[in-house]
Protein backbone atom coordinates (compact mmCIF):
# COMPACT_ATOMS: atom_id res chain seq x y z
CA UNK A 1 0.00 0.00 0.00
CA UNK A 2 1.12 3.24 -0.84
CA UNK A 3 0.64 5.16 2.29
CA UNK A 4 1.99 8.76 1.20
CA UNK A 5 -0.88 8.99 -1.06
CA UNK A 6 -3.17 8.19 1.52
CA UNK A 7 -2.07 10.56 4.11
CA UNK A 8 -1.97 13.02 1.27
CA UNK A 9 -5.71 12.00 0.94
CA UNK A 10 -6.11 12.18 4.64
CA UNK A 11 -4.57 15.72 4.94
CA UNK A 12 -6.16 17.27 1.77
CA UNK A 13 -9.76 15.83 3.40
CA UNK A 14 -9.02 17.06 6.52
CA UNK A 15 -8.35 21.04 5.39
CA UNK A 16 -11.17 20.98 3.00
CA UNK A 17 -13.13 20.07 5.56
CA UNK A 18 -12.13 22.85 8.43
CA UNK A 19 -11.80 25.69 5.32
CA UNK A 20 -15.92 24.40 4.54
CA UNK A 21 -16.83 24.29 7.99
CA UNK A 22 -15.38 27.70 8.87
CA UNK A 23 -16.38 29.28 5.89
CA UNK A 24 -20.33 28.27 6.37
CA UNK A 25 -19.92 29.42 10.35
CA UNK A 26 -18.56 32.84 9.26
CA UNK A 27 -21.65 33.12 6.31
CA UNK A 28 -23.79 32.19 9.55
CA UNK A 29 -22.17 34.56 11.96
CA UNK A 30 -22.30 37.81 8.87
CA UNK A 31 -26.10 36.99 8.53
CA UNK A 32 -26.53 37.24 12.61
CA UNK A 33 -24.58 40.13 12.39
CA UNK A 34 -26.36 41.79 9.73
CA UNK A 35 -29.54 41.08 11.26
CA UNK A 36 -28.59 42.94 14.51
CA UNK A 37 -30.67 46.59 14.60
CA UNK A 38 -27.65 48.55 16.04
CA UNK A 39 -25.55 47.70 12.69
CA UNK A 40 -24.86 50.73 10.18
CA UNK A 41 -24.12 48.52 7.38
CA UNK A 42 -26.38 45.47 7.29
CA UNK A 43 -26.06 45.59 3.36
CA UNK A 44 -22.36 44.79 3.64
CA UNK A 45 -22.50 41.93 6.34
CA UNK A 46 -25.60 40.44 4.42
CA UNK A 47 -23.17 40.67 1.20
CA UNK A 48 -19.74 39.02 2.70
CA UNK A 49 -21.95 36.56 4.47
CA UNK A 50 -23.64 35.59 0.32
CA UNK A 51 -20.03 35.47 -0.38
CA UNK A 52 -18.95 33.20 2.29
CA UNK A 53 -21.55 30.56 1.25
CA UNK A 54 -21.01 31.00 -2.24
CA UNK A 55 -17.45 29.84 -1.29
CA UNK A 56 -18.59 27.40 0.46
CA UNK A 57 -20.81 26.03 -2.46
CA UNK A 58 -17.98 26.29 -4.74
CA UNK A 59 -15.79 23.95 -2.41
CA UNK A 60 -18.66 21.42 -2.28
CA UNK A 61 -18.95 21.67 -6.13
CA UNK A 62 -15.47 21.30 -6.97
CA UNK A 63 -15.21 18.35 -4.26
CA UNK A 64 -17.95 16.65 -6.27
CA UNK A 65 -15.98 17.40 -9.47
CA UNK A 66 -12.92 15.72 -8.17
CA UNK A 67 -15.08 12.32 -7.29
CA UNK A 68 -16.84 11.46 -9.79
CA UNK A 69 -15.19 10.23 -12.56
CA UNK A 70 -17.38 11.49 -15.38
CA UNK A 71 -16.18 15.30 -15.20
CA UNK A 72 -12.64 14.71 -14.91
CA UNK A 73 -12.01 12.70 -17.98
Amino acid sequence: MKWLELFQVAGATFISSIVLVVLYSLGVRLTAIAADAEQKSPARMRSLAYVCFGACGAVVLFGIYLIVPYFSK
